[in-house]
């Protein structure tokens, strides 16, 4: 099984792939200092094997490493995702005074 996860800036989305087929995305809108994930989907024969919280966990680390953009999870499954990882919370503010 080979996974890719690719950036489709034309679409304003990341994505997974499996072996090709596309098995879930999660969609962003960029303003200013901010990237917000507004929705996140996976097909429905997919769901369940964790593709989607994969998916948010590399679209989060390569928004770390290439941007000092602060994270709007707007999504709930964003939310959850970063509820269950607290250490990353910091992200959610970087940048921004409190």
């Amino acid at each position: 099984m080979t996974e890719e996860f690719r950036h489709e800036p034309d679409e304003h989305r990341y994505a997974m792939y499996v072996d090709g087929e596309l098995v879930t995305v999660l969609d962003y809108r960029e303003n200013g200092d901010a990237i917000a994930f507004p929705h996140t989907y996976t097909v429905p024969k997919h769901r369940g094997r964790g593709y989607a919280a994969a998916l948010v966990e590399h679209t989060v680390d390569e928004v770390e490493r290439t941007s000092d953009k602060r994270i709007v999870p707007m999504c709930w499954f964003v939310g959850q995702w970063f509820d269950e990882h607290p250490e990353r919370a910091g992200l959610l503010s970087r940048g921004v005074a409190d």
